[in-house]
């Protein structure tokens, strides 16, 4: 089995930077791809950005292309989602999910391993 703690979430005012953690252990042998989603009360999770894990390529969803970008520490076993030009509206809770399929796909439902969450709160 693989876990997933996510850390680096706060408060942080419009137009700053936030870095986001996740750090995976266990069976991440097994890992195919590593994603982060968002989601607001009452609303669906939503992809934010990906990294394969056997080649760190990566890709970020349309809404935070620009500001967002995703990296890796391979041998922290750690990725990472560098938040930049916050703006109210990506105030959320950030997850970071694992799957063993090796792309990035699809939505919060084809991911079986999640992190706990962290809190991102972007004062305007």
């Amino acid at each position: 089995q693989v876990q997933l703690v996510e850390s680096g979430g706060g408060l942080v005012q419009a137009g700053g930077s936030l870095r986001l953690s996740c750090a995976a252990s266990g069976r991440t042998f097994n890992i195919g791809a590593l994603a982060w989603f968002r989601q607001a009360p009452g609303k669906e999770r939503e992809f934010v950005g990906g990294l394969l894990w056997a080649d760190s390529l990566s890709r970020v969803s349309e809404s935070v292309r620009g500001r967002f970008t995703i990296s890796r520490d391979t041998a922290k076993n750690t990725i990472y989602l560098q938040m930049g030009s916050l703006k109210s509206e990506d105030t959320d809770t950030y997850y970071c999910a694992a799957r063993r399929l090796r792309h990035l796909s699809g939505g919060a439902e084809d991911f079986s391993v999640w992190g706990q969450g962290t809190q991102v709160t972007v004062s305007s």
